[in-house]
């Protein structure tokens, strides 16, 4: 009886591997409804086949569905054991994540990954971008409150607009004049002034073109 469970274990294991097998050479194809049709069958021989979960979410995430792939991945993140693998997985659902704008799971998906595998070049690349795509979004949204409000209430506004004009016409008003100096900026003086400006203008422009981040996650991982 051992002997016969024994051998039945092995035939479902190598099951397995051939549909496995068989769906990453459809999947290398880009034919993606051969490849899910394999994985499913890994799945129907050993439910418990992270691999079988992760690649048959990588060929649901081509063909845009979405929610499956993400409880597919959800469901293998579970399971795994591997730290590498389980690193990839919630790589693949922080770029789900960010293709859906939803940047602050995202940015939980790829520091969960770095837990996983801290040496991940490309996710610790989609963290920082994401960060930078949240914090963008939510300056984007405060601008669009701040326009809502508004013009909802014009009114406020335009008095305190009223307010700032008298204030300012006030200060003017009380403000005297300037003394003229007895002894101008000499040219020598003036044209160090000029550089000094030039100089800090060029630092300020290099320092922003070194934060700059480039547009676009890197694409999900496969095995």
């Amino acid at each position: 009886m051992l002997m016969l469970l024994a051998s039945i274990s092995v035939c479902a294991q190598k099951a397995e591997r051939d549909y496995i097998r068989k769906g990453n050479r459809f999947f290398k194809d880009s034919i993606y409804i051969d490849a899910e049709v394999n994985y499913r069958k890994a799945l129907d021989v050993n439910p418990q086949s992270t691999i079988a979960m992760f690649n048959l979410g990588n060929t649901l995430l081509w063909q845009n569905k979405l929610q499956d792939a993400m409880e597919l991945y959800a469901n293998a993140a579970q399971i795994e054991k591997d730290k590498n693998r389980k690193a990839q997985i919630f790589h693949n659902m922080g770029v789900v994540f960010h293709s859906q704008k939803e940047y602050a799971k995202a940015i939980e998906a790829y520091k969960e990954s770095l837990r996983n595998n801290p040496k991940d070049d490309e996710t610790r690349y989609n963290l920082a971008l994401a960060q930078k795509m949240l914090k963008d979004q939510q300056q984007n949204q405060q601008n669009q409150d701040q326009s809502q409000q508004q013009k909802q209430n014009p009114n406020q506004d335009k008095k305190e607009q009223n307010q700032e004009e008298k204030r300012q016409q006030q200060e003017q008003q009380q403000a005297p004049e300037p003394e003229k100096k007895e002894n101008q900026m000499s040219k020598e003086n003036a044209e160090q002034l000029l550089n000094s400006v030039i100089q800090d203008e060029q630092e300020t422009q290099d320092k922003v073109k070194k934060q700059q981040v480039i547009q676009g996650a890197h694409l999900e991982k496969d095995w």
